[in-house]
């Protein structure tokens, strides 16, 4: 209880410091995009409805301190201001309608390329100084070294415009309702391949040299060296004992990887023009939409701030050995 306790001040702590990071940020970038659009309605609207847009912006002459209560009190209650892109949609309401992309496609093709790179690298440990193991090493580490965007043009280049095999953009067709029904979720499928392959193959070798590493360092241990003393098969001493123990970094990894997911694979999104977080990011930034930009980084820090706390419990579980060096 006291390492969870630790752990979750730890949390607190890091979430105020995120959010009060995100308040004071946009106010020293240049310019105000609030007030310009303000501005283009002062001649046109009475003072009580600029005075309503004033508000809807922020745009405040307050006390800084005033202002920072007042984000407080918004931040708690889920308001974090109108878009500017989207005028009058609420941060809220855009991010809630790309969130779900972001989810859907970076966090699934993370974790099939975290589960097949994590296999692979046990695999090509199982083959060490084998054909197997040569040929996966080589290929992963040149596929990780590609660029996920540049990655993605070729697909695109090659498989879209090229041969018409895939769409070349959007998360689903223009012509189609967003309904749940079998053939709008196979439309979004076949509009989620090409990213989720841009993102799967360039992200497995990294997987693979982790867990071959995690292998190679496990396989020298002393139980190690005692299991196969006792007759156990090699088969059995890789699956058994020694995959086993070596999965414990990974599972960290795969943790962090799922938490930065939320942040979505921006230059990835912004090729497919996908409608996920990371290519709101960019219009936001395009745009200089502050309130959607500021909404963005807290739900994306915030998300990582959270993964990592549950990535410590869940550390602390299958390692008891770590609850220790918590308390200590």
């Amino acid at each position: 209880m006291r390492y969870i306790l630790n752990r979750f001040g730890f949390l607190l702590i890091s979430a105020w410091a995120a959010v009060s990071i995100n308040f004071v940020l946009p106010r020293l970038m240049p310019g105000n995009p609030a007030l310009l659009m303000v501005s283009r309605y002062a001649g046109e609207l009475t003072p009580r409805a600029l005075h309503a847009i004033k508000l809807q912006f922020g745009v405040t002459s307050a006390p800084l301190l005033v202002q920072y209560w007042h984000y407080l009190i918004n931040l708690i209650h889920g308001r974090l201001g109108v878009s500017l892109t989207y005028y009058p949609v609420p941060v809220s309401r855009v991010i809630a309608s790309s969130l779900p992309w972001t989810l859907g496609l970076a966090g699934t093709a993370t974790a099939i390329a975290a589960i097949a790179g994590t296999w692979l690298g046990i695999f090509a440990a199982w083959r060490r100084n084998r054909w197997p193991d040569s040929i996966l090493t080589t290929g992963t580490t040149f596929t990780g070294a590609i660029p996920h965007q540049w990655f993605g043009l070729l697909l695109l280049l090659g498989l879209g415009y090229g041969l018409h095999w895939f769409p070349v953009a959007h998360a689903y067709s223009t012509q189609m309702t967003p309904q749940w029904t079998l053939a709008f979720a196979e439309n979004v499928v076949y509009h989620a391949l090409l990213p989720a392959i841009t993102i799967v193959v360039p992200g497995l070798g990294g997987w693979l040299l982790h867990m071959r590493n995690n292998m190679m360092q496990t396989i020298g241990d002393d139980y190690i060296v005692f299991a196969r003393a006792k007759g156990v098969s090699p088969r059995g001493l890789m699956l058994q004992h020694a995959a086993r123990n070596a999965l414990l970094p990974s599972v960290t990894n795969f943790a962090m990887a799922i938490g930065f997911v939320v942040g979505g694979v921006l230059l990835v999104e912004v090729v497919f023009s996908y409608p996920g977080v990371g290519y709101q990011l960019f219009t936001a930034v395009q745009n200089e939409d502050y309130p959607l930009m500021q909404g963005l980084f807290l739900i994306i820090s915030l998300s990582v701030l959270m993964v990592n706390f549950l990535v410590d419990l869940l550390y602390a579980w299958l390692d008891p050995r770590s609850r220790r060096v918590g308390v200590d």
